[in-house]
């Protein structure tokens, strides 16, 4: 449980079927085949060409990062009580409060003075009040809009499997939790803006640094694997940005050593046309990821090349968000050797299973994420390219309001909606958005009797469409990508209060 629960670096079987080619046959073909029809035909409307540079970078948080100790009410806000009062063993209270003890941590103010957060992320607060980083409120998956009473009643329809960590992992990245998985909402992003006339690319516009996600599966444009060092390469030749030191020269010949030489007869073999269609698909995929492997070498050594030293501005973040964190700023400062103009970077982190020690553990995982993220956020106003990227944080779930346990050991368990972090230059931030909770346990968003697992007041689809739009997507064109977004509030009007980046 605890593999599936941090990490979704590998498919499981059944996503694995669902996405082979046994899987695109009957019903989910016919499904597949229409979704790429409407794609083109959305293409075919609005045929654009983009001059200027977009990246998209979403960090998944593995586990359920329990958000209600992330984004907290200060005292004088509505919901301040509740959480006092409910939080038990887990709150992180206000330092003015009366019954605050000294010695516990506490909640570190935001501009505005009714939010704080979690006394570790020093480093957001401080974009949050500069205007670089915004948060979310009351995210989740939804199949409907549903209120407490028609969950109880069973009278809308909810998300399959609610609670589960590799169900809620692959529905945040589908955004569509009615139906079976067939591709993430960040491949059919991709896809689309391939298809309206998007060129210029040597790589996948797709680029992840966590291994294979549901998010970026699409039907035409196909999710990059790079790690920290660069780019994935054949073992045996070398590792790091030059991974074929060894076995080939500057100049792209190759050497004349053993290495070489097996190289020379590995490349040429793959260069064959096969007459069995199955050998030539995998050749076509072995010659493609050879030949990104160059381009990306290129764009390490562009971004070492530069004037800015992301060793430096990463020094206090060398954990495994940073060194991911990094790579993508890498990748973004030799942007122009891959020839992309726009972008969808994927990345994560586990360990945000807290279900025992939970406040001793967090302060670990916020402070691995607040030295990742501002890192990033300085790397990125560095390389003078914050105002094109927008950073944007998944995760399963957020964890039950109350704790389980004793005091000493508490932890939280599996919840549902919570707070999510948007960061960079497109950012409207200093403020929340969406609907904060009431933090009311047993009424309200609370589905349980005495939990306090909310239910989302937005969903994914609207958190998500409002990223896409910037990106490029055309209004028409988001019912296409996100198929429920029609059933929820236009994220772009005054009722959803989804403006935390502007749509163009």
């Amino acid at each position: 449980m605890k593999k599936s629960a941090d990490r979704e670096l590998f498919v499981t079987r059944r996503s694995f079927l669902r996405q082979s080619a046994c899987a695109t046959l009957g019903l989910t073909g016919l499904v597949n085949t229409i979704a790429q029809l409407s794609l083109t035909r959305a293409a075919l409307a609005q045929v654009t060409d983009f001059t200027d540079y977009r990246a998209l970078v979403v960090l998944f948080l593995y586990g359920g990062n329990d958000s209600n100790n992330m984004l907290l009410p200060r005292l004088g806000h509505p919901a301040y009580d509740n959480y006092k009062t409910y939080r038990g063993a887990l709150r992180i209270l206000d330092a003015a409060d009366p019954d605050y003890v000294a010695g516990r941590p506490a909640s570190l103010p935001l501009a505005g003075g009714s939010y704080g957060v979690h006394p570790s992320l020093g480093g957001l607060a401080s974009l949050y009040n500069a205007g670089e980083l915004a948060f979310v409120a009351n995210v989740g998956t939804l199949a409907f809009p549903i209120t407490r009473t028609q969950y109880l009643a069973r009278s809308v329809p909810i998300p399959t499997q609610l609670f589960s960590h590799s169900d809620q992992q692959v529905e945040w990245q589908s955004s569509v939790p009615d139906k079976p998985f067939q591709t993430g909402w960040g491949g059919r992003v991709a896809d689309l803006l391939r298809s309206r006339g998007y060129s210029g690319d040597k790589v996948s516009m797709s680029v992840t640094i966590s291994g294979i996600n549901s998010f970026q599966v699409g039907n035409d444009v196909v999710q990059y694997t790079v790690s920290p060092n660069g780019s994935v390469a054949l073992s045996g030749y070398g590792s790091g940005s030059t991974p074929y030191s060894i076995a080939m020269n500057a100049n792209g010949t190759y050497r004349t050593t053993n290495q070489g030489v097996r190289l020379k007869a590995f490349d040429d073999i793959e260069r064959y046309v096969h007459q069995n269609l199955l050998e030539e698909g995998f050749a076509g995929v072995v010659r493609r990821a050879r030949a990104n492997e160059a381009v990306v070498s290129s764009a390490f050594t562009a971004a070492a090349a530069g004037s800015v030293n992301l060793d430096t501005i990463f020094a206090g973040a060398t954990t495994s968000l940073g060194g991911q964190l990094k790579t993508i700023a890498k990748l973004i400062a030799g942007r122009e050797a891959i020839g992309n103009r726009r972008q969808i970077f994927f990345c994560s982190v586990g360990g945000y299973d807290t279900h025992a020690d939970q406040l001793s553990a967090q302060t670990g995982l916020m402070t691995e994420l607040d030295r990742s993220l501002k890192a990033f956020s300085d790397a990125m106003i560095a390389l003078g390219q914050n105002d094109r990227v927008l950073t944007l944080t998944h995760s399963d779930f957020t964890r039950t309001f109350t704790p389980n346990g004793n005091d000493a050991t508490a932890g939280s368990d599996h919840g549902w909606g919570g707070h999510h972090i948007v960061m960079g230059g497109p950012v409207n931030g200093g403020q929340v958005y969406g609907t904060f909770p009431s933090l009311r346990v047993g009424a309200d968003q609370d589905v349980d009797a005495s939990r306090g697992r909310w239910i989302p007041t937005t969903s994914v689809d609207q958190y998500a469409a409002a990223a896409a739009r910037w990106l490029g997507v055309d209004a028409g064109s988001l019912g296409t990508i996100f198929p429920n977004l029609s059933r929820f509030d236009d994220p772009f009007g005054a009722s959803a209060n989804l403006g935390f980046v502007n749509p163009v």
